[in-house]
């Protein structure tokens, strides 16, 4: 038994080997460091997002004033960038929301939520946080749209 696994040894470090001997080729190379790597960098992944506190915008964020009227065509930006996670009605039950890692997305009708300053919305918007990627190549005007579009979803 212990002459199998020597000789399983003996395969794969010569199958690890090039024509030239002794050097590992750059593909087993890359193999061997997927093969290690990925389950760390999965744990690690893990390890971050759950330690996640509270979702707190920066003292600047908070007292950002709303400078644009009107949602524009925030329900169509809101249709194609945040429905997956957020829901059709906002309530952060959107199709992907069961498949993401915590934090789930937010539930824009909850009061927590609607008692946020328009500059702390903005603020998560723009820059995101674990699964919800940052839409700051959205424009400004937009993004601010967006803001007021979730005040319109206040107690529904």
């Amino acid at each position: 038994m212990a002459s199998l696994f020597v000789n399983d040894i003996t395969m794969f470090d010569r199958a690890s080997r090039n024509a030239r001997g002794g050097v590992m080729s750059p593909f087993w190379k890359s193999l061997s460091i997927a093969v290690t790597a990925v389950p760390l960098l999965a744990w690690a992944g893990v390890t971050v997002v759950s330690a996640q506190g509270p979702w707190v915008a920066p003292a600047d964020a908070k007292a950002t004033k709303n400078p644009v009227k009107g949602i524009g065509n925030a329900k169509k930006t809101v249709e194609t960038n945040c429905v997956s996670c957020h829901g059709a009605s906002g309530k952060g039950d959107g199709p992907a929301a069961a498949a993401l890692p915590p934090p789930k997305p937010a539930n824009w009708t909850s009061p927590a939520i609607q008692k946020e300053t328009d500059g702390e919305l903005f603020w998560k918007i723009s820059n995101g946080r674990g699964a919800m990627p940052p839409w700051k190549h959205l424009p400004e005007q937009e993004r601010w749209e967006v803001v007021n579009y979730i005040r319109t979803l206040k107690g529904k």
